[in-house]
């Protein structure tokens, strides 16, 4: 019987990700994310609307099922799970249990809040999706800007939120080992116009409080 439901939502979330592909992808936003800052930025189009601390992997970086470790490259948002539930809902198996924990409960590290599972779109990170790596909610609010992970990129229920109701399936997100850029004032009123390249992202919009089918990649 536990085989034969484990076939079926495997099915399920393979006809989900099917349609979800068929859909209009959200092309006006992209995600940045830093292991070198431990940092998160949200982008509409040129425009940084957040930026955010996350978690990383605490065993490094890589893509070989079975290492617990964060893939880097480009992958884009295949599913995005959770829509509506209350800040801290604990998930298990990408369902919710009923049960709400607090930040930083003891002795807890689930998964919470919201899950954006990630697909590959690299060689680097084929196996991203089979991994069940995600952006995902985390008690754990007191490790998060610093590696603490088992693979996927953790983030406060607060700003996970934030990020979960910005973006759509199909937006793209970059996992890079090196630093944010950084943000870039706008060009004065009446100079000259750019030439070659689209000019640098603008200042900050808005930025978050703080100073980020088979394993666990918590």
């Amino acid at each position: 019987m536990t085989c034969h439901w484990s076939a079926l939502l495997l099915l399920l979330l393979v006809l989900a990700l099917i349609f979800s592909s068929c859909s209009t992808k959200d092309t006006d936003h992209r995600i940045l994310v830093s292991v070198a800052d431990q940092s998160l930025a949200l982008y509409q189009r040129e425009t940084l609307l957040g930026r955010y601390p996350i978690s990383t992997s605490r065993f490094g970086l890589g893509d070989r099922p079975g290492s617990r470790a964060t893939p880097l490259g480009r992958m884009e948002v295949a599913l995005k799970i959770g829509a509506g539930a209350p800040l801290g809902s604990v998930f298990k198996s990408r369902r919710r249990t009923g049960e709400v924990l607090r930040p930083d409960a003891p002795g807890r590290d689930p998964i919470v809040t919201r899950i954006i599972w990630l697909k590959g779109l690299e060689p680097q990170n084929r196996h991203a999706f089979s991994r069940c790596i995600y952006i995902h909610g985390t008690p754990e609010e007191r490790n998060v800007g610093h590696p603490a992970s088992f693979g996927c990129v953790r983030m406060k229920s607060a700003d996970m939120l934030r990020v979960f109701n910005t973006i759509g399936v199909g937006a793209t997100v970059d996992i890079i080992p090196g630093s944010l850029p950084e943000p870039q004032e706008p060009a004065p009123v009446g100079s000259a116009p750019m030439v070659g390249p689209p000019p640098p992202p603008p200042a900050v919009v808005a930025s978050s409080s703080t100073p980020a089918p088979a394993i666990s990649t918590r």
